[in-house]
């Protein structure tokens, strides 16, 4: 059986099985739809938030990311890790205490403002909006190789796909679909994982073969291969730190706050039985998380030695990157097929040719070939753990394997996106501020037409995504750092923060990431003035767009307790609404006035 029919058989089986399960487990009732009617086990919740959370940036780009990255790519292992922490600790048992809904729903209640509400709504559907661009491309990426469809055809039926059991199922459905879907993806990611690191270290776990030796007799450790390899071509040690020490600092606060300030995940935790579940099911989501993320850095290392390998056959002097474009592996000219792999023959000589200009015998290979600079044009990093089976040469069904898991991935994190937007459109605004006497049926029915909408505007993004899958991601989570995070803690602990002050804190931290972001994207122009370039030495004080969310959060803290200090204090119910959250009994005394 080929390639193409067997991935056709894996995925349509697996979408066969999702399919099923929102068949079987449809939504009833708002509660069904929105929260699962908060019956879900602690251990099957955990499962279903690793799926929610674990998109196309973790599976597919995360590696791509690390592979290119190295050392300065662990800052997304931390924060990505590190702020399901925060969230078990800080967050989820209090606001399953509180037993509502939706994130924007606690918002307004603790501010006691139906405008702090809206606000909430609108940095709701800024971050999930912008996540789910990246498991759209994600998705397409996926459709594009293994399905060979045009990248929006993927798109396409991804979005049909996430409609189906979405719209169909709500939260009810979606729970239990990824509980398989996480079955499926980390059964991909660990499988192909487990036969490189054979392959190349002899270790069967991954983890342990990043620190290996080599099984070529050569007796040099896997990074030390790897860093002898992309130094020789001119590239940076993959073990050696890039970036500044505040930026990396940064980028991790901004990834920690902002796992812990997610909406789609953060509505998981409303789905159990009891408040102590919500702790449970953090811890269980972190262990199933562990699982692959302690793969994925030998995945994108091991992915990097070998895509270097399989192209850098011929031999120029003691530097290798010379082979005959008629000689490229069979894994290349099917990755070329996407757009998302391409050569450029600068110099016409039907030769793929990279060097590092900077070594010694640089000049005796410009003259021997004609060199007129590196000719692979583009490598997109989100083909990196898809592409690793068939670079490796695994057999058909692991590469199969792979393509399910990837779509998996990145379908599981788009529902539960889907139903974070469309809950905040149906239950916050149309029932919590335009129709308030709304019926079950009619709410239930506006949340599946939310959902339509919000699927057929996801698509559209995703067939013009701004960047990569992990890059589009690691924006999502700075807007949610710097808009929601704050406010959801000041709730928590504070009760001294009124709603005029929850207010201009979200805007301020929502607005100032927004425009750092379009300024230095290059999305944001205005006349007369020079465009800020994309690069370090342009960021203010080197902080990266994709970091900047720790920032946008500090001001969202100082300007929300600034405001609030020269205003009146909450009313004493809000603040017997903060004790009850936080406190056993609500037995802490009000707030002086």
């Amino acid at each position: 059986m080929d390639l193409q029919t067997l991935t056709y058989l894996v995925v349509g089986a697996s979408f066969a099985l999702y399919i099923g399960i929102a068949v079987w487990s449809r939504a009833s009732s708002t509660g069904e739809f929105y929260v699962a009617g908060a019956g879900v086990h602690p251990v099957a919740n955990g499962m279903a938030t690793a799926a929610d959370w674990m998109s196309a940036a973790s599976f597919i780009s995360m590696a791509g990311l690390i592979a290119f990255l190295g050392y300065d790519a662990s800052v997304y292992l931390m924060g990505w890790t590190g702020g399901f922490v925060l969230l078990a600790l800080l967050l989820a048992p209090y606001l399953r205490k509180f037993g509502k809904f939706t994130v924007p729903e606690f918002i307004g209640d603790r501010y006691g403002s139906k405008a702090a509400r809206l606000v909430a709504v609108i940095c709701l559907i800024v971050a999930s909006v912008t996540y789910v661009i990246g498991q759209m491309k994600g998705v397409g990426v996926a459709f594009g190789r293994f399905l060979e469809v045009d990248y929006e055809i993927g798109v396409l039926v991804g979005m049909a796909i996430v409609f189906i059991y979405a719209v169909l199922g709500g939260m009810k459905g979606i729970t239990y679909t990824q509980i398989a879907q996480y079955c499926v993806l980390i059964f991909a990611y660990t499988v192909p994982a487990i036969f490189i690191s054979l392959s190349l270290t002899g270790n069967p776990a991954p983890q342990l073969g990043l620190g290996g030796t080599m099984t070529d007799g050569s007796g040099v450790s896997l990074l030390d291969k790897l860093d002898q390899v992309i130094t020789d071509l001119g590239f940076a040690a993959f073990t050696a730190q890039k970036g500044t020490d505040l930026n990396l600092f940064l980028l991790t606060a901004s990834l920690m706050i902002g796992t812990a300030g997610l909406p789609h995940v953060i509505v998981r935790f409303f789905t159990v039985p009891k408040v102590a579940d919500a702790r449970t099911s953090a811890g269980w989501a972190l262990v199933f998380i562990a699982l692959l993320y302690t793969t994925a850095p030998a995945v994108g290392a091991m992915a990097r030695l070998n895509l270097v390998e399989t192209i850098q056959v011929g031999e120029v002097g003691s530097v290798t990157g010379n082979l005959a474009y008629e000689e490229r592996p069979a894994w290349f000219r099917n990755w070329e097929t996407t757009g998302l792999l391409a050569f450029e023959d600068k110099n016409g000589d039907g030769r793929i040719q990279y060097y590092d200009e900077n070594n010694a015998s640089f000049a005796a290979q410009a003259e021997a070939f004609g060199w007129q600079g590196n000719e692979m044009v583009t490598v997109d990093r989100d083909i990196m753990v898809l592409a690793n089976p068939e670079i490796a040469r695994l057999p058909d069904w692991v590469i199969a394997l792979v393509a399910a898991g990837g779509l998996a991935a990145a379908l599981s994190t788009a529902a539960g996106l889907l139903l974070a937007i469309s809950s905040a459109i149906s239950h916050d605004l149309l029932k919590g501020m335009i129709r308030p006497d709304i019926s079950e049926r009619k709410e239930l029915m506006a949340s599946r037409i939310a959902m339509a909408g919000a699927i057929g505007v996801a698509g559209y993004l995703g067939m013009n995504p701004p960047g990569f899958a992990a890059q589009t991601v690691a924006l999502a989570f700075g807007l949610a750092a710097s808009s929601l995070f704050p406010a959801l803690m000041m709730g928590i602990f504070t009760r001294r923060v009124n709603r005029t002050g929850a207010v201009a804190g979200m805007l301020t931290g929502l607005l100032s990431t927004l425009l750092y972001i379009f300024w230095f994207k290059g999305w944001f122009f205005v006349p007369g003035t020079e465009m800020a370039p994309n690069t370090p030495d342009h960021w203010l004080f080197g902080i990266s767009p994709e970091a900047f969310g720790a920032v946008g959060a500090m001001l969202n803290f100082i300007v929300a307790q600034l405001v609030s200090r020269l205003g009146e204090a909450p009313p004493e119910h809000i603040q017997r609404l903060v004790d009850h959250i936080r406190v056993p009994g609500g037995s802490a005394p009000p707030l002086d006035h």
